[in-house]
């Protein structure tokens, strides 16, 4: 930590080096004396659609009063285009971008410097507005937090996979052996390296990156090697862990397109490869003490038997939210350590729900924050959504009569627990449909989850649509 008194974290990024505190801190004062000392042009407020991508609206703010107009109240726009389908009429369709300060960056790949902000949505009366991805994970965030105590942390193991054209000069691996492989052996390294370095100065919680186990050479196909890597991003708050997975993608998107690369987090680049997962772990923490773990007594406490309860009993319906293109279910079926059954357990690459090994010093001391695993999402996932039902599911497992039971039943530890008590995950859209269905229920509790939403979902998928692809 740098400069303990003041919070801010290290490394710092480039606003909080500018501004000399932490974003918690962070001002719309603090932000027009930026913008006005460092001559900075372009304002754009970036938020996230239905569609679960990345959307901007730039400004070139004409004095500082248009500024500060910018910064605290946003601006207008068109809700039934950014939300299409999830209940927002043609006739009343007017809503507002309103700025977070505390997100504030300077945009990385901007031809002029430019602010940029993430924003939630309201409606015409100020609320907030309740089909947006941002205001469903918020709501279904602080709803865990006053039914259960937990305050649920979650990070994103970001997987894609990079794709450039053969040569006489390569000199990389064989197929799916890419696993933690360097340069020259891999070249995606430096590009991997820098959206690391590139998401650390726009504030990301980072953990580490690797090259991931798949590699697939060049079959005539397309032309292209393709090879897998992983951006694993640290723990944070609910909300901003589905923030930072999107801009992760954004950056290398476009670093991958100055490269002259092709990227892509499809669940499956080629069939009979290793696909594209989106883990996601997470920590149930009270009172800002983390709670995923094992009890001195080797099980698991309370709060982590709600979430993994909640996780293995509705993990049918949260595909709607986290495999959503055709190749989800395939990539499922391909057995390259992709859960196919509903059971978790320590360890267990295969299961739905996995307990990860954590790290200790030579003295003992735990390294790495204990968490919980889950293995089910792909690359064409919609983080905001899902991490919303993830939330929902903490709060049904904690209702969940029969919790006990339902633990015992699924573990993968139990004797013969794959054949007998392994039950398969949903493996057509219709299915995730019919899932869905069974356990609207828990999605709307709370009022989290619009029903006109799942009514569109469902109907999605009951068509044999996986709503749309990762690209």
């Amino acid at each position: 930590m740098i400069g303990d008194e003041a919070g801010i974290r290290f490394p710092p990024g480039r606003l909080e080096r500018w501004l000399a505190k932490p974003p918690s801190q962070w001002s719309v004062d603090d932000l027009v004396r930026l913008v006005k000392e460092e001559g900075i042009p372009l304002v754009t407020l970036m938020h996230i659609g239905g569609d679960g991508w990345l959307k901007a609206l730039d400004f070139v703010p004409g004095d500082l009063e248009h500024l500060r107009d910018v910064l605290e109240g946003g601006e207008r726009a068109d809700g039934s285009s950014l939300f299409k389908g999830m209940g927002i009429p043609v006739g009343a369709s007017d809503i507002v971008i309103r700025p977070r300060i505390r997100t504030a960056f300077i945009d990385p790949f901007s031809p002029l410097p430019a602010l940029a902000l993430l924003c939630g949505h309201v409606n015409r009366e100020g609320a907030p507005l309740p089909q947006s991805p941002d205001t469903l994970v918020r709501s279904a965030h602080q709803r865990a937090l006053k039914e259960t105590g937990v305050d649920l942390w979650a990070l994103g193991e970001v997987e894609y996979f990079l794709g450039r054209r053969a040569s006489t000069h390569d000199i990389y691996g064989g197929d799916d052996r890419g696993y933690h492989a360097t340069a020259p052996m891999v070249f995606g390294e430096s590009l991997r390296r820098r959206a690391m370095a590139m998401l650390a100065e726009m504030g990301a919680p980072m953990k580490y990156g690797h090259s991931e186990v798949g590699y697939i050479e060049d079959g005539g196909l397309d032309g292209l090697i393709w090879e897998q890597h992983e951006i694993e991003l640290a723990l944070a708050p609910l909300p901003n862990a589905a923030d930072w997975v999107v801009l992760t993608q954004w950056v290398l998107r476009h670093l991958a397109h100055q490269a002259g690369m092709q990227v892509s987090f499809e669940p499956i680049v080629r069939k009979g490869h290793a696909g594209t997962g989106l883990h996601f772990h997470f920590s149930p923490r009270v009172d800002g003490v983390d709670a995923g773990g094992l009890d001195e007594s080797g099980k698991l406490g309370e709060q982590a038997r709600w979430l993994v309860g909640g996780l293995v009993h509705l993990g049918g319906a949260l595909m709607a939210f986290g495999n959503r293109a055709e190749d989800s279910f395939l990539r499922l079926t391909q057995g390259k350590e992709a859960p196919s059954t509903i059971l978790w357990g320590q360890f267990n690459r295969n299961a739905l729900v996995r307990l990860p090994v954590s790290a200790k010093a030579a003295d003992g001391r735990c390294v790495t924050i204990p968490t919980i695993e889950f293995r089910l999402p792909d690359g064409s996932a919609h983080p905001h959504l899902l991490l919303a039902g993830v939330a929902q599911a903490l709060v049904h497992g904690k209702s969940l009569e029969n919790l006990e039971s339902l633990l015992e039943r699924t573990s993968a530890s139990r004797k013969g627990a794959a054949e007998e008590a392994g039950v398969p995950v949903p493996l057509s859209a219709s299915k995730v449909a019919t899932a869905l269905t069974e356990q609207r229920a828990a999605m709307e509790a709370g009022g989290v989850f619009p029903p006109g939403l799942l009514d569109s979902l469902v109907q999605v998928l009951s068509g044999e649509e996986a709503g749309r692809p990762a690209a």
